[in-house]
């Protein structure tokens, strides 16, 4: 089947490639982190809400757009909005693989401890020491990090290469239920280990008086944003292959829900087993202020050396975690060879292209941490923006002829209300204050040299690795608009494809 007319074969094998888009790595590591930081019930309460006026409108609005124009990001852009604003497109389209690039190395870190595991390396109780010593044995070893690297950009690449339906559908039909049947039988062990219900306390204590704290609702609404896939292009993207009878609403409410139904059963796996086997509840906090690598790889890591059967647990823990990875590095790769496709060039040819240039391109992000967290930082906050470009190029087009036209189709399970017109015309607001929480956290990081690019975390680094973006996109806009080839309006098409 060629670039022109792949298709989705069902309903059901769109909506597991976009749960799977949605269910990565954060869901296991960062959310019951950032739950527990922020008070647990208060900030899932204001994290639920963010998934209605945050990640469920931007889903809606990027499909529409993917099915009105049928191209990848750019073309997307420069066909919704306007030739000049190609650029846009551009912007989310190199966002999503520069985080491509460090994110297949994240899968290789999983993909290693998942062999480890299967080795019996947490098969006896050691101490964090050990399991830290082995963090840096492995991530201090060029050959290794970049070989794992290597594992997952071939992986990820076998499945694009396959197409839609052979590939990327086939993929996900299996790796979802499996995610899901791998979570649900670690929830239902930690759950049973003495204890664990102070991680359950931890995760849905009821403090609504924290509910007045700004902090709360800026890290929820951080978290929505990162979490669903939403505004990345991924659904702009995977939008391309839908039938014209496709639920707007239905499915995109689908995928949010289960983001947010995984990220629950991660945090009610995490935290009661950090809680149950830490000892103490001072140690407990201390594990969960490691940040995501060092909750993961080196307190989790020990901590599945101290339970009976702590092994096969632990080799069922990162074979989901490495699954959780390949399913959002797929759409990742996906975008970037629906562009590539879209200037003439077959998907075999693309996917070659995109696999191997990510994987020379992600290999600073496996020599250097610090490279990787660098990455991770601007980028992060990069998508932020891309969330901003496509609420800007729904409002361009008319928000209430968007509700009623392209969502509120007589085909769809769910009629929305104004409530998405409202959520999508606020969203300038949401992401200038986002953003600008997170650069302000960054210059009391560095009183003194904020400015500087050369830090990791710094306003700096992310001024100039934008600037240089934002030269790149503008200088090719109009050779970009003229590369790409023409879409198609599947709303206008006379029938769906056989």
């Amino acid at each position: 089947m060629s670039g022109k007319n792949e298709q989705w074969g069902s309903r059901w094998g769109f909506i597991a490639a976009s749960i799977g888009m949605a269910i990565g790595t954060g869901n296991v590591w960062r959310f019951p982190r950032v739950a527990a930081a922020n008070g647990g019930g208060p900030f899932i309460i204001a994290w639920t809400i963010a998934l209605f006026v945050w990640s469920i409108p931007l889903l809606m609005g990027e499909m529409v757009m993917g099915r009105r124009t049928g191209l990848g990001t750019i073309g997307a852009f420069r066909d919704y909005v306007g030739k000049k604003y190609t650029w846009m497109g551009t912007w989310i389209a190199a966002v999503c693989l520069l985080i491509m690039f460090y994110y297949s190395v994240i899968m290789g870190w999983c993909v290693k401890y998942f062999t480890l595991s299967l080795t019996g390396a947490f098969s006896s109780p050691v101490t964090t020491e050990v399991t830290e010593n082995i963090w840096k044995t492995f991530t201090t070893a060029p050959s290794q990090t970049i070989f794992f690297h290597f594992v997952s950009m071939s992986i990820a690449g076998f499945i694009i290469y396959r197409g839609v339906t052979s590939g990327i559908e086939k993929a996900s039909k299996i790796m979802i239920p499996t995610l899901f049947a791998l979570i649900l039988l670690m929830a239902a062990r930690t759950l049973t280990l003495p204890g664990a219900e102070k991680g359950l306390e931890y995760l849905f204590s009821p403090k609504f008086h924290m509910l007045a704290n700004p902090k709360i609702w800026l890290e929820a609404f951080t978290q929505a944003a990162w979490s669903t896939g939403a505004g990345w292009g991924f659904i702009i993207t995977y939008a391309v292959y839908t039938k014209k009878r496709e639920d707007v609403a239905g499915n995109c409410m689908i995928m949010g829900f289960s983001d947010n139904v995984g990220a629950l059963i991660c945090g009610m796996t995490v935290l009661p087993a950090i809680f149950a086997l830490s000892g103490s509840t001072e140690a407990a906090q201390q594990a969960l202020s490691a940040g995501n690598t060092g909750i993961t790889f080196i307190y989790l890591a020990q901590l599945f050396t101290t339970m009976p059967f702590g092994s096969i647990l632990a080799s069922i823990f990162f074979l989901a975690m490495s699954i959780a990875a390949l399913t959002s590095l797929l759409p990742m790769v996906e975008v970037g060879v629906r562009n590539l496709m879209d200037a003439g060039i077959d998907r075999k040819k693309a996917t070659l292209i995109v696999i191997i240039a990510g994987f020379l391109l992600g290999i600073p992000s496996a020599y250097s941490l610090n490279f990787n967290d660098n990455q991770d930082w601007v980028w992060g906050v990069g998508l932020l923006f891309s969330g901003l470009f496509v609420s800007i190029a729904l409002m361009k087009n008319g928000l209430e002829k968007i509700r009623n036209n392209d969502i509120n189709t007589p085909w769809s399970d769910f009629r929305i209300n104004k409530w998405w017109t409202i959520s999508i015309s606020l969203f300038p607001v949401f992401v200038i204050t986002i953003i600008g929480w997170w650069l302000w956290q960054a210059i009391t990081w560095y009183p003194d040299n904020w400015w500087n690019p050369m830090e990791v975390f710094s306003v700096g680094t992310i001024a100039l690795q934008f600037a240089i973006l934002l030269a790149v996109a503008f200088l090719t806009n109009n050779w970009l608009a003229n590369k790409i080839g023409q879409g198609r309006d599947i709303m206008a098409s006379e029938e769906d494809m056989e």
